[in-house]
């Protein structure tokens, strides 16, 4: 059964869920692209410097950081549902306060604060999804996750193309307000996961969520595996993740997410417009429109990702995109190895660079990191452990949302783009060597597959898994 049908045959409850995350995806994706198109006017009106550009790049990022840190914290204390509502409700105010700033320091304030909301959501929206999806298609609606991200990215580009002709910034940012008040509303519809309900010892409100979300399996049996699951782990703090058996998936996830982003991806979507006029393009057109035209091909690597991840597997996914982002980082060396004067076919094959770049992080990376967050530890760890992958995520992006621009003047398009590459092949090994194959396994399941080792238990360990 394909996943159209497997998503018919599915809970209402599983449906909801998520479009829920999904409305989450297409705020987080707007707002990195939107600042992308806000930054060439922002820029005139402020007079900023270069680094004043990458510190107003930056500065969100920092407030996601800060967000992800607590991320897990505030999931597990007041809940995976209502951490959804705090960020939908309050990235709607901070987003109105980013359009109304009247200076780069209350602008760079507003932009801290929207950083915060959506650190907390890169942590919270892959735990509730996990835990709220139907077994069969968890995988697909994590990857869908970043199939509205992608489709936020473009919208945000497309907003900024359409707002350029009137320098209209502050509408680019004060739209993303729209999404999130829907979110709000929507999420407020929804129960809390059931492994949340057993956490806080509410075992009723847990069984009725689990007849909601496969009311064709054994509600009592799946009761009885998380319970099970609870009693079995002794912490759910820091220290449990940095001790056996955990500590070899505390490596992976925090390796993976730091990985996700080292290699680059966020300084196309934040610079686009800055690296398109390096290989030559101008106008609103070329700079706004082009990368919203390879976020489009990018989407349709996710939707790819979406259909083959329950099928083919994660693994091979995972790969296959990284070993396309070590190819498209080759062309844009030799593209800009071929001189200073870009035109005609240079200038293409620096566009299609970019292009196979980005579509191959959308197939690999950015369709499995929402889909490992949350597969990688069990129940009172996984929302710690999401917080912890994210975080490394988000360093990474901050110190590459810092440098980027500067990169590129001190060392050129090729030197920026060898570094890349060198991180990309750095990311194959690790995820070769450390990344599970997780397809079909329950998510009590894969908790056996660390505390074994790395492996997984006899007779599972024998064919094709690792």
């Amino acid at each position: 059964m394909g996943f159209v049908g497997e998503l018919r045959a599915s809970s209402r409850l599983g449906v909801l869920v998520g479009g829920a995350a999904a409305s989450v995806g297409v705020i987080y994706g707007y707002d990195l692209s939107n600042i992308a198109g806000a930054l060439l006017f922002i820029t005139d009106e402020f007079g900023l410097t270069t680094h004043q550009q990458e510190l107003l790049t930056t500065v969100v990022v920092i407030g996601e950081i800060a967000g992800a840190i607590g991320g897990g914290m505030l999931a597990n204390r007041i809940g995976r549902k209502w951490s959804m509502v705090l960020v939908a409700s309050t990235y709607a105010v901070f987003a109105l306060l980013g359009a109304l700033s009247t200076a780069l320091p209350m602008l760079m304030v507003a932009r801290f604060l929207l950083g915060i909301t959506i650190g907390i959501s890169v942590v919270v929206v892959p735990v509730f999804v996990a835990e709220s999806a139907p077994t069969r298609i968890r995988g697909a609606l994590l990857v869908a996750y970043q199939v509205t991200t992608v489709i936020g990215i473009i919208i945000g580009y497309l907003a900024a193309y359409l707002l350029a002709g009137s320098h209209s910034w502050r509408w680019m940012l004060g739209l993303a307000a729209v999404p999130a008040l829907l979110t709000t509303i929507l999420v407020l519809r929804l129960p809390d996961t059931a492994r949340w309900y057993v956490m806080k010892g509410r075992t009723e409100q847990a069984r009725q969520v689990l007849r909601q979300v496969e009311p064709e399996a054994d509600t009592e049996a799946a009761l009885a595996e998380i319970e099970d699951s609870l009693r079995s782990e002794s912490g759910g703090a820091l220290r449990e993740m940095l001790r056996r058996p955990y500590l070899r998936a505390t490596v992976f996830v925090v390796g993976l997410g730091f990985f996700i982003q080292i290699t680059g991806i966020n300084a196309i979507v934040y610079y686009s417009p800055r690296l398109f006029e390096a290989m030559g393009f101008r106008g609103h057109f070329a700079l706004l429109v082009l990368p919203a035209l390879i976020q489009v091909a990018s989407l349709a690597a996710v939707l790819v990702a979406l259909v083959l991840v329950d099928r083919l597997g994660r693994r091979p996914i995972l790969l296959s995109g990284i070993a396309m982002m070590i190819v498209a980082n080759i062309v844009l060396i030799a593209v800009f190895m071929a001189g200073s004067e870009f035109g005609g076919a240079l200038t293409v094959f620096g566009f299609l660079g970019v292009l196979l770049f980005t579509v191959g992080f959308t197939f690999g990376f950015g369709a499995l990191v929402w889909v490992y967050a949350g597969e990688s530890f069990p129940a009172r760890l996984r929302s710690m452990g999401s917080s912890a992958m994210l975080t490394s995520d988000l360093v990474a992006n901050a110190i590459v949302a810092a440098v980027f621009l500067t990169l590129l003047q001190s060392l050129g398009g090729a030197g920026t783009f060898a570094v890349f590459g060198a991180l990309a092949v750095a990311g194959f090994a690790f995820v070769y060597r450390l990344a599970p194959e997780t397809k079909g396994r329950g998510l009590e399941e894969i908790r056996h597959y660390w505390d074994n080792g790395a492996r997984w238990p006899a007779p599972l360990d024998e064919g094709t898994h690792r």
